[in-house]
């Protein structure tokens, strides 16, 4: 077939379409006639014509060459190194040039002139839409694939493709920065909640005092030793005080409520953003499409997109620590109100005995007192305690289900961990290019050692997790002691004779055994899990990276208890 029969396109076919593409026909590369049906099939997208070609199996660099020919200028492909400069990405809107298919590669403000990368440099909208954007007279054009001017743009954003903008590791940067912060916020939260059960150890400290100067009053009246009874209920009067000023304001913070939710990870499928509000709410993005596919195939992806994805998978990991730490908040909590609830039972029993030890008369008043005291105290720490149950559970839970996850581990090195499909049955090696020796390799390496140290970080995160609980569980231990205790003594001091205090000190009795088996439930299996774990230990030795030379030449510092 002659190049005259090939190039009659009749009324069809765009020209300025087909002319950017003749170069192919004249290379005997495709027929007029296919061209033609790729041009009509495409319509008027240039990228949906461009993919088309590529998908009849046309080389990718004739394509390019076909373009700059026709354009008139040189031809740029998508490669990690070309990068719009950040002093022009500040001044324009990268999504909106992905649409509007150009982008500034350099810029020259005061010279008025500008070099600019576009996928159709012939289009008169595209040049007007350079000039008024940037305001300069004079474009020097490089032309690219349309997929390319896309990479390139997102990679200016730092994104791997198809992702938003929210990917960029300055975003997750952000967000990981906001978990931190709120992470420091329940740190001193629970820094507040350990003053306040400090507090209530004075206080019950204050009334132990108390009680002893006015049972030695009442046993023995007024005398020699009255001095010294004055002292004690003074000293107990002034830690019952400053325990109440230590309890109080932890009382008011403690009320306000904790969000613990958390998103599932993906592992880089799906993006984690910081929603509106103060303290912001965090949610995910739709799975992002080619995702999975991309990930799958980690082996043979550039140094640069490695990173993103590291970036994405420290602010799951930072997510997740988050979110324990809420958990280990509400526990400490618990653990408040059980202080709480000791100190309410330590003050009914002081009172159930003082009234069945002394005759009647006008110091029943105190020891009524007493107990109502006593019983709003322990009714308000068991109203501390149950949304503490509830975090246990979820905790433990969560931690096993961390555990049991399938974690980027696997995904980056299925040869070394769980062989799980896909990844067992990828094959391949990382793409080399002499310009990523050493430095590309050596940042990419750290970002890896930093996501490993974050992982690390995540493992010991559930270890006080499991810790925190096995806590709780023995203050529940405390406290079902301190409850069957009471009951216990009261029953052997003052025996069976009445009924009515027979079964409620029997019923102090049970309650507390009942306490003991929980904070067994709670303790064993926290014990158990803990002691998998080798962490706790005092020498360590870490390893000091230098991705320039081989790991058997890398330096090690070792620290050891003189470092503590």
């Amino acid at each position: 077939m002659t190049e005259s029969a090939d190039t009659n396109t009749g009324d069809a076919a765009r020209p300025d379409d087909r002319d950017r593409f003749v170069r192919l026909v004249r290379r005997r590369l495709l027929t007029g006639a296919a061209l033609d049906g790729f041009v009509r099939q495409a319509g008027d997208v240039d990228a949906a014509l461009v993919e088309l070609l590529l998908g009849a199996g046309i080389p990718r660099h004739e394509i390019l060459f076909s373009l700059s020919e026709y354009h008139g200028c040189p031809f740029v492909e998508f490669d990690d190194w070309v990068v719009i400069a950040s002093r022009v990405a500040r001044h324009v809107d990268l999504n909106r040039l992905k649409r509007a298919g150009w982008a500034p590669l350099s810029w020259d403000a005061y010279g008025g002139n500008a070099t600019v990368i576009a996928a159709n440099p012939a289009d008169p909208a595209v040049l007007a839409d350079i000039e008024q954007t940037l305001g300069v007279g004079a474009v020097d054009f490089l032309v690219a694939l349309p997929s390319d001017l896309v990479r390139i743009i997102e990679n200016s954003q730092d994104l791997n493709p198809g992702f938003g903008p929210e990917a960029g590791r300055t975003p997750l940067a952000k967000t990981r920065t906001l978990l931190a912060e709120r992470r420091s916020i329940l740190a001193c939260h629970r820094t507040a909640l350990a003053r306040g059960r400090t507090g209530l150890a004075l206080l019950r400290t204050g009334v132990s005092f108390m009680a002893i100067s006015l049972v030695l009053v009442r046993l023995f009246g007024l005398g020699w030793g009255s001095p010294a009874e004055a002292a004690l209920l003074l000293v107990g009067l002034g830690l019952v005080v400053k325990g109440l000023r230590w309890y109080l304001p932890v009382r008011k913070e403690g009320k306000k409520p904790l969000d613990c939710s958390a998103t599932v990870p993906t592992w880089g499928t799906t993006v984690l953003t910081p929603g509106p509000g103060d303290p912001p709410t965090f949610e995910r993005t739709a799975p992002v499409a080619g995702a999975e596919t991309l990930r799958v195939d980690w082996q043979n992806l550039s140094p640069v997109m490695r990173r993103r994805f590291l970036a994405s998978d420290r602010t799951d990991m930072a997510e997740e620590r988050t979110t324990l730490a809420c958990l280990r908040t509400v526990m400490a909590r618990s653990r408040t109100g059980l202080a709480f609830a000791r100190t309410g039972i330590a003050f009914i029993g002081f009172g159930v005995g003082l009234i069945r030890f002394f005759a009647f008369g006008r110091w029943y008043l105190f020891d009524f007192g007493l107990i109502a005291t006593g019983i709003v105290m322990a009714l308000e720490g068991f109203h501390w305690y149950l949304p503490g149950r509830k975090a246990g559970i979820r905790s433990f839970e969560a931690v096993h289900t961390s555990m049991s996850r399938i974690n980027i581990w696997d995904r980056m090195f299925p040869a070394t961990h769980k062989c799980t499909e896909p990844y067992c049955s990828h094959t391949g090696r990382p793409p080399l290019d002499q310009s990523y020796e050493p430095g590309i390799w050596g940042t990419t390496g750290l970002a890896l050692e930093r996501t490993v140290l974050a992982d690390r970080r995540n493992i010991m995160a559930r270890i006080r997790t499991v810790m925190a609980r096995s806590r709780t569980g023995m203050a529940l231990i405390r406290t079902g002691m301190s409850i069957s205790a009471v009951g216990m003594g009261l029953l052997v001091y003052f025996g069976t004779s009445n009924l009515f205090w027979t079964v409620f000190e029997a019923g102090l009795v049970i309650l507390g055994l009942g306490l003991i088996v929980d904070g067994l439930h709670w303790h064993i299996p926290a014990e158990r899990t803990r002691r998998q774990y080798p962490y706790c230990f005092g020498d360590f030795e870490i390893l000091i990276p230098n991705y320039g030379r081989p790991p058997r030449s890398w330096s090690r510092v070792s620290f050891g208890d003189d470092y503590a």
